[in-house]
């Protein structure tokens, strides 16, 4: 009888299973930091994300409540109906100025 008293204080397994569960209760204290952290943009009710700005591939999130609306870039130019609405130009400092047309 003495020698599975033994085996059972020095079995490796017993290790292994605290270390998981030890890793588990980490895992989930940092899943709720992250969840109530400010800085989460999803905690708001209105945000807008954008993914690669200029680029081909652009991505467009829209969160409104609940809702969720994604518009992803097709890489083709746009076309519409609209009129010209002023002209802006670019200073030597790099600010933008707009001049709306009358």
């Amino acid at each position: 009888m003495r020698f599975l008293d033994e085996d059972e204080a020095n079995d490796p397994m017993l290790s292994v299973v605290n270390l998981i569960d030890l890793f588990l209760v980490i895992i989930g204290m940092l899943m709720v930091a992250i969840a109530q952290n400010p800085l989460n943009p999803y905690s708001r009710d209105k945000v807008v994300v954008v993914e690669n700005p200029g680029q081909a591939d652009m991505r467009i999130t829209i969160k409104d409540g609940q809702e969720l609306t994604r518009y992803e870039s097709s890489g083709e130019l746009g076309q519409g109906q609209g009129a010209r609405a002023g002209v802006t130009y670019r200073l030597e400092d790099g600010r933008m100025i707009y001049v709306p047309e009358d």
